[in-house]
């Protein structure tokens, strides 16, 4: 009985050595071999011998070999060092055929070499510097594929950061990320958008129009062109006196204007997205563009404009947020129009704010400090006269403009979490319309019930409840 468990034992280790699992060591060295032997009459026609780039095969023969053939030596070269040891080197991505001939010509053995980049050392690498994860590479085309598990969107991008900088990969131009994150994090933003335009307008002066004549003089008060103004009210800001004596009249209007205004455009919008992938908002509209075609014919396009936000979140670790933030503001604007057939073009006044920041989650980003001031004057009048000192203002008019302009973003990101069903309620939550006598004579808006009951204990997150004002 001890001899047969012995046996057993000796058959399974034999067993297990020649058919068990190998490691990855060990498909390295069968993926991309660095010898192989040829035996005696062994058929080697056809056999696929893969090479990687910038690496070399040794082909060991059991008969002389006098020539070698490649059919692209710019994806193989062939050396033949001995009559019976060859040396395969990989050039470039791609297939070629490799034939051995003896000295009389027969074919000794043929290979169908399929150069690639060489992964093996990539994928270990990775697994050393990125612990815990579980990812490989392949090589199709020259490109380098990564697949399998990552516990985050940081480590899926380290792990293709490292296949584009790896020296091994050759030549490749492209790393294709096919790695799954485990569990992926939503990113939830919060922006607010404030443009505030301070304006200054001042208009001062007198103009004279009209013919001189003579006779009786009559005063009358009236409104300059242009303006508003209640002739009655004389602490108005424009009025005009007229004298009139048959077909003879003067007009002088006496024009006092001056303007404050502020103005302030406000979005908040609200986003969420997948650590990783892009989102974007716009609150405005779009406007036609006539476009001109080879054919003699117009198209038309359309051009946004008002209020945009496009980012790009990746959560680095619990609570650390990378951010890539774009925030546009832009506005019709007859300045720089363009007028071609009848049609006029409107042009766009923008204002844009680009940034990538790290930010906890929670914490607020903010960028200010886009200003733009314009500053315009001007001055007419009755030449020579308007250069009389002092009694000069009376035969000239000034206008005056001063714009600023300041654009400010607040965001504000959140690592979302799942929250159950059962602690979410809805804003309309208890909420009826009231009958006809409870609005009539009540002046309620909704039903109350219980209103003298008891408060209940502990505090409101977030904005809750209805308020009417």
């Amino acid at each position: 009985m001890k001899n047969y468990i012995i046996k057993f034992a000796a058959v399974a280790a034999i067993f297990g050595a020649t058919f068990g699992m190998s490691t990855p060591g060990t498909q390295a060295q069968e993926n991309f071999p660095s010898q192989i032997h040829v035996a005696a009459g062994e058929r080697a026609s056809g056999r696929i011998l893969n090479v990687g780039i910038g690496r070399s095969v040794v082909i060991n023969l059991a008969e002389d070999a006098a020539d070698v053939l490649i059919s692209n030596p710019e994806i193989a070269d062939a050396v033949l060092r001995t009559p019976r040891r060859i040396f395969v080197l990989g050039n470039s991505a791609g297939q070629a055929r490799l034939v051995l001939f003896s000295r009389s010509g027969r074919e000794l053995a043929s290979f169908n070499l399929r150069v690639e980049n060489d992964t093996s050392d990539l994928a270990r690498i990775i697994r050393k510097l990125i612990p815990g994860t579980n990812i490989s590479a392949e090589s199709v085309n020259g490109n380098v594929i990564l697949s399998g598990t990552a516990r985050s969107t940081l480590e899926a991008q380290q792990a293709a950061d490292i296949a584009a900088k790896f020296q091994g990969a050759g030549s490749a131009t492209e790393v294709v990320n096919l790695i799954s994150v485990q569990g992926k994090d939503q990113v939830h933003l919060k922006v607010t958008v404030a443009e505030v335009e301070r304006s200054i307008v001042k208009q001062l002066g007198v103009t004279f129009n009209g013919t001189v004549g003579t006779g009786n003089y009559t005063p009358r008060f009236s409104n300059a062109p242009g303006f508003n103004v209640n002739p009655s009210i004389v602490n108005q800001a424009v009025a005009g006196i007229t004298f009139a004596a048959g077909a003879a009249n003067i007009n002088a209007q006496i024009e006092a204007l001056q303007r404050e205004g502020v103005i302030r455009t406000l979005a908040e919008p609200t986003l969420t997205a997948i650590s990783g992938e892009n989102a974007s908002f716009l609150a405005g509209g779009e406007f036609p563009i006539p476009v001109a075609q080879d054919d003699n014919t117009v198209s038309v396009e359309f051009k946004k404009f008002g209020v945009g936000l496009d980012f790009t979140p990746v959560v680095l670790s619990e609570g650390r947020i990378s951010l890539r933030v774009l925030t546009e503001v832009s506005e019709l604007s007859n300045e720089g129009a363009v007028s071609a057939g009848g049609i006029t073009i409107s042009a766009l006044k923008v204002r844009r704010a680009e940034s990538t920041v790290e930010l906890p989650s929670g914490g607020t980003l903010v960028m200010a400090g886009l200003l733009q001031e314009s500053y315009q004057q001007s001055m007419e009048g009755i030449p020579g006269l308007m250069q009389i000192p002092v009694l000069g203002a009376l035969f000239k008019s000034r206008d005056f403009l001063r714009d600023q302009t300041e654009l400010a973003v607040f965001v504000t990101p959140y690592v979302v979490r799942p929250v159950a069903a059962n602690k979410m309620v809805r804003p309309d939550k208890n909420l009826f319309p009231p009958s006809d006598a409870e609005s009539i004579f009540l002046n309620r808006l909704n039903k109350i019930y219980n209103p003298a009951g008891d408060v209940a204990e502990g505090e409101y997150h977030g904005q809750v409840g209805f308020i009417y004002k």
